[in-house]
């Protein structure tokens, strides 16, 4: 884990904070990732609503990863302009969206409320696996 504090900036430069956290992609895993991140925000003066917000989101991505990436999932948190760049990384392959043996119901949500909640989303197939980000307006 790593959390990059806001050096003092001059007045022109925005303020820029960075963390990054790498577990196993394991379902024990994803609260470790959301607490961390619900702690890191408040410690980062996240309002209250769009902290809640971020953690649901990270709390789908990271699920998402400790489903379908094979070894390591990493979580990356970058605050800067007013946006809270989300980005989830694991070592997995391409998601196949075939679940016939799960009532439609009861899976494929996690997708769906992240594109609700997110400025934008973006899912990239990677040399070593996949990446994927979201963006969020952030008043802090």
């Amino acid at each position: 884990m790593t959390d990059s504090p806001c050096p003092s900036p001059s007045l022109s430069e925005p303020c820029r904070r960075r963390a990054t956290l790498s577990l196993p992609a394991r379902e024990a895993h994803v609260s470790v990732a959301r607490h961390f991140a619900a702690e890191l925000l408040q410690s980062w003066s996240v309002p209250e609503r769009e902290r809640d917000s971020a953690v649901l989101i990270i709390d789908e991505l990271t699920a998402n990863a400790a489903q379908y990436g094979r070894e390591r999932m990493t979580l990356q948190l970058v605050l800067e302009d007013c946006m809270l760049h989300i980005v989830v990384s694991d070592s997995g392959t391409a998601v196949e969206h075939s679940h016939s043996h799960i009532a439609p119901d009861e899976h494929g949500r996690g997708t769906g409320i992240v594109s609700c909640l997110a400025q934008s989303t973006e899912i990239c197939q990677t040399r070593g696996g996949r990446e994927v980000r979201a963006r969020l307006r952030c008043s802090a």
